[in-house]
């Protein structure tokens, strides 16, 4: 149960890369969209959607942080940059294509949040040593 399946990453990047997809996509299906659509006039259940998305973000962005830390999320998204940019130069990508560079922002940011939210296990696996987050010390 503590270690981590492929199938059990897979999971953590489907939710990862739905709570983003749900939240804005360049589609125009999207939470954004929806709110944008109707605004100011916000109904209820747009407000509890709103709520629900909020408590997602919290928790896999919380979980990132505490995870791998800002540091860390920073040079995630740098290396994924320089990703993108060296197929750029490859002529793969084009970096005028605001719609393509949108999609793939989205799954870079959901992939970060996956791998934030699948840490723990992927360093125990790599480096044999374990994480702690809390210490509970009696008094």
């Amino acid at each position: 149960m503590n270690d981590l399946s492929l199938s059990g990453f897979l999971v953590r990047a489907a939710l990862s890369l739905l709570l983003v997809l749900l939240t804005f996509n360049p589609s125009g299906y999207s939470y954004v969209h929806m709110v944008a659509d109707n605004f100011p006039n916000v109904t209820p259940v747009e407000v509890v959607l709103g709520i629900l998305v909020l408590i997602g973000w919290l928790v896999f962005l919380g979980a990132t942080l505490r995870s791998i830390g800002l540091f860390g999320m920073v040079l995630a998204f740098a290396l994924c940059a320089a990703l993108i940019w060296m197929i750029a130069s490859w002529g793969w990508l084009r970096l005028d294509d605001t719609n393509a560079l949108t999609w793939i922002g989205l799954v870079v940011l959901a992939l970060i949040m996956a791998i934030g939210m699948a840490w723990a296990h992927l360093y125990r696996r790599w480096t044999g040593q374990a994480t702690v987050d809390e210490v509970n010390e009696r008094p």
